[in-house]
C-alpha cells in the first residue's frame, strides 16, 4: 500500500486533467497532498518537474521522478495499487481499446470546447457546436458498446473511460450554459444522460468538482492570456 504523504499532486482546481487524477486517487483511497499551481505565473516546481510541456497535473511519489500527463499518471497509480479499484481492464485487447477512445476524447472531443471559445463569429461557433453534437453521439455508441447494458463504461463500476470522460463534466455544463446548447440530451444520447447523473453523484468524483466560480475565474484568465482569435 502507498504510505500517507508519499503522494503529492501539482494542479489547479479548474483543470479537468488534475480532476481526473484526483478521481482515481479517491477511487483507490490513496491519501495525497494537493499543491495549487498558478498557471498565470507558473512556478519553478512546475517548470522543473514538467519542463517539456509545463502543464498540470504532475504527480510526485516520494523521491521518484515526477510524473506528468494525466493518462500516464492514472496508469501509474493502477500499477502501484492494482488491488484497489482496478481502473484499466486486465485483458490486453480491452486495454488497447480503452486507450484508443481515451486518446479520442482528449484529442478530438474536448479540444472542441476550447475551439468554441477561440472562434469569434456566430457562424463559426455554430459549426463547432455541430461537431460537438456529432461526436457526443459517437460517444453514446461507444458507451453502449463498452457498458454492455451495465452502469458504466467499465461495466458494473467506474473504469478507465468513465474517469477520462467524467473529468470533463463540469466544463461540459459550463459550455452548455454559456453557449445555449446541450452536449448530451435524452433524445440523442439517453444512455450518457443517465451515466452523467451517476458520475455526478459518485462520492469519489463529486468531492473535487470545481465550483462554477472556479471555472469562471479560470475562463477569464484564459480570455486574458489566450484571447479568442480576431474576427
Amino acid at each position: 500500500m502507498t504510505k500517507p504523504s508519499e503522494i503529492k499532486l501539482l494542479g489547479t482546481p479548474a483543470s479537468p486533467f488534475a480532476n481526473r487524477v484526483q478521481f482515481v486517487l479517491n477511487l483507490k483511497s490513496i491519501e495525497y497532498e494537493f499543491i495549487h499551481e498558478n498557471l498565470a505565473s507558473k512556478s519553478e516546481l512546475l517548470l522543473t518537474s514538467n519542463p517539456v510541456y509545463t502543464k498540470v497535473p504532475v504527480l510526485f511519489h516520494g523521491n521518484k521522478t515526477p510524473i506528468p500527463e494525466s493518462l500516464i499518471i492514472i496508469e501509474y497509480l493502477d500499477e502501484i495499487e492494482p488491488d484497489v479499484h482496478r481502473i484499466l481492464p486486465m485483458d490486453p485487447s480491452h486495454r488497447a481499446e480503452n486507450r484508443f477512445w481515451a486518446n479520442y476524447i482528449d484529442t478530438k472531443f474536448f479540444p472542441l470546447y476550447e475551439e468554441l471559445r477561440m472562434t469569434p463569429n456566430k457562424e463559426g461557433k455554430e459549426a463547432i457546436k455541430k461537431q460537438i453534437i456529432e461526436q457526443s453521439q459517437l460517444l453514446e455508441d461507444t458507451f453502449v458498446k463498452f457498458s454492455n447494458g451495465k452502469l458504466y463504461f467499465g461495466g458494473d463500476d467506474v473504469g478507465y473511460l468513465d474517469v477520462v470522460l467524467g473529468c470533463f463534466l463540469a466544463w461540459t455544463k459550463f459550455v452548455e450554459k454559456h453557449n445555449d446548447m446541450k452536449v448530451f440530451d435524452e433524445v440523442r444520447t439517453p444512455k450518457l444522460v443517465e451515466w452523467v447523473k451517476r458520475i455526478w453523484s459518485h462520492e469519489a468524483f463529486k468531492i473535487n468538482v470545481p465550483s462554477n466560480e472556479t471555472l469562471i475565474s479560470f475562463y477569464m484568465m484564459l480570455q486574458i492570456y489566450k484571447p479568442p482569435r480576431a474576427a
